[in-house]
């Protein structure tokens, strides 16, 4: 059986299932701490088999909340949570640290074995002011019990409203080496370091920070709890401005963003609007290359 079967908490979450499993809970109420950039996020999110496969406020950065939409550098202002890099000081708290308000769902829509959310939001300034309206649309969709599969697709539109122009940066942009994190941001669980990173050609392992060559990439690590391992795999997909960079960790911890803004700033015009599409598919067990670089071709954008 492969359909889904959703419960909303209205005002706070919604759980989505697969038979007895709870593969993801969309997190989009109140009670994230103002220096954490409250913004909706995806966790737990689990395998079909249980296991977890996000990580939710780590010790060492507790803005990091499974799979998030989110942003560093902002005009000035941090919608990523924490401290923010100043280039020759480091990272620095400072008050400049906005929120991600969901404003509602125009769609929730449930078709059997497809879930489909459209979700408005508004980027709020740490002075109150409102600067991107947000059109945010998640589809949950191939669950294949057999093969031991899901899909999520995360589009996005952002639309300038702050009345001039905004320049969307990175740590990197300001002058942090191989640090371009930004956009749509998955972080694992503890037990993934280490895991391994494959991408196309051939290629993966660590030195995949900062290319921008390959249109997927697979992450792979070894559960807790539940026996055997997962595959996380990460289609690029699109942007309408620049380049999509990836940004990935397996040391000290994993991580994987399909970054847009990796090393060159996007500038946005006032009433302009960004847009951005990803793919995330989720398998039990460790997959081989050659099992993921065809699960790539099937799943391409």
């Amino acid at each position: 059986m492969n359909a889904l079967t959703v419960t909303h908490e209205h005002g706070m979450r919604i759980d989505v299932a697969v038979g007895e499993v709870e593969i993801a809970s969309y997190v989009y109420g109140p009670g994230v701490a103002a220096f954490e950039a409250p913004k909706p996020y995806m966790h737990p999110m689990r395998t079909l088999s249980g296991a977890l496969v996000s990580a939710y406020r780590p010790h060492d950065h507790r803005w990091h909340k499974g799979a998030q939409m989110t942003w560093s550098h902002v005009s000035g202002q941090n919608f990523w949570g924490g401290n923010t890099y100043v280039h020759g000081r480091g990272y620095v708290p400072l008050d400049n640290v906005g929120a991600m308000r969901h404003d509602g769902f125009d769609i929730i829509d449930l078709t059997g074995d497809e879930l489909t959310l459209r979700e408005t939001l508004t980027w709020v300034a740490s002075t109150g002011e409102r600067w991107v309206a947000e059109t945010r649309t998640l589809r949950w969709h191939g669950v294949d019990v057999a093969r031991g599969i899901w899909a999520l697709d995360f589009a996005t539109q952002l639309r300038n409203i702050r009345g001039e122009e905004l320049e969307l940066g990175s740590p990197t942009t300001h002058g942090r080496t191989n640090a371009g994190y930004t956009g749509f941001f998955w972080r694992g669980p503890r037990g993934f370091t280490g895991g391994e990173i494959i991408t196309a050609g051939g290629g993966g392992g660590p030195e995949t920070m900062g290319t921008s060559d390959s249109p997927w990439l697979a992450y792979t690590g070894k559960n807790d709890d539940v026996d055997g391992g997962s595959t996380l795999l990460v289609l690029a997909g699109s942007t309408s401005h620049g380049t999509i960079t990836w940004f990935v960790r397996n040391d000290p911890f994993p991580a994987v963003n399909p970054s847009p803004a990796f090393d060159k700033e996007i500038t946005l015009a006032d009433g302009e609007t960004l847009a951005l599409q990803h793919r995330l598919v989720v398998a039990d067990r460790i997959w081989t290359r050659e099992e993921i670089e065809g699960l790539a071709v099937e799943h391409a954008l």
